[in-house]
């Protein structure tokens, strides 16, 4: 099959371009190697790919004539929070923006299935009765998690009005190998692994009982590619994809086996995250199969 993959040379894109290309897949890549999260950018030596940006349709449409694409997985975006904090035009420009130019595409191409990748962000501070579901009312507290909603919201539209499938993946922490350790707003388990290599104290946010559902990044790859085969009509469904276990930082902190020191806790982010993850098993039949405390005790991090 022909596979558009948008973002694919980040830590969950990459991840799933190797897998495509492993099942024997013809895929294409259109990254515009914008993100700020990487010390470097990961490519498989099968694919095409494209240095172009989601929001320049004419390029990418340019790209879908080229290789007509049976499916799409959407992953390129802005996901840093902070950034878009900053730059909340921006933020909108390539989270919203970007995901229409894709479902237009998609819709004039005859793709047949765009699976979005969105966030468990979403459900924000008023969400925070566990597990979190699905039907959650949203609480967006940043351009991020709004425009990640808003691109939800977009996929609904294009499957309702112009009968193009689609399917919302919500993911709640993922880890794994190339996950970003770069900068202060890196993932946790990221930031633990760059301090720990560099003989530096792990630094614990607050009181660090902060809770987090942390789902292995081969397991988003076995959940997108299960959401785009799934062989009935999903209708811009939004799934949550975590591992249905929280651990809280502290855990984390210790699991890693060694010296860590605390800052002031920030302003705005969730106390509690935990996934329901009913509707994923019932519906796509998915499962999370390796857990952080087993990466852990493995000291997977370290490689």
């Amino acid at each position: 099959m022909n596979i558009i993959v948008t973002g694919g040379c980040g830590f969950i894109g990459s991840n799933l371009v190797d897998e495509l290309v492993k099942q024997g897949h013809d895929v294409t890549v259109i990254d515009d190697l914008s993100s700020d999260a990487h010390d470097r950018f990961y490519f498989n030596t099968k694919p095409t790919y494209y240095h172009y940006s989601v929001t320049d349709y004419v390029m990418c449409s340019e790209v879908f004539n080229r290789h007509k694409p049976d499916y799409v997985f959407h992953l390129a975006a802005e996901a840093r929070i902070q950034n878009c904090v900053d730059d909340p035009t921006k933020a909108y420009e390539t989270n919203l923006i970007g995901t229409l130019n894709m479902l237009a595409l998609s819709k004039r191409y005859q793709v047949k299935r765009l699976v979005l990748s969105t966030t468990s962000a979403i459900y924000g501070l008023k969400n925070e009765q566990l597990p979190q579901h699905e039907e959650m009312s949203p609480d967006c507290l940043n351009a991020y998690s709004l425009s990640k909603f808003a691109a939800e919201q977009a996929c609904k539209m294009y499957s309702t009005l112009y009968g193009l499938d689609t399917a919302c993946l919500r993911y709640f922490n993922v880890f794994g190998p190339r996950q970003p350790i770069k900068g202060q707003y890196a993932p946790v388990i990221g930031i633990f692994s760059r301090q720990k290599k560099n003989n530096q104290p792990m630094t614990i946010i607050g009181d660090g009982l902060q809770t987090r559902d942390y789902v292995y990044v081969s397991d988003v790859v076995s959940a997108n590619i299960t959401a785009a085969l799934h062989p009935e009509p999903l209708n811009a469904e939004v799934f949550n994809v975590g591992s249905g276990i929280n651990y809280s930082v502290l855990e984390l902190a210790r699991m890693m086996e060694g010296e860590y020191n605390h800052l002031p806790a920030r302003v705005g982010e969730s106390r509690h995250t935990l996934a329901d993850i009913t509707k994923i098993k019932k519906v796509l039949g998915w499962s999370p199969s390796k857990s952080l405390k087993e990466y852990m005790e493995n000291k997977e991090y370290d490689n």
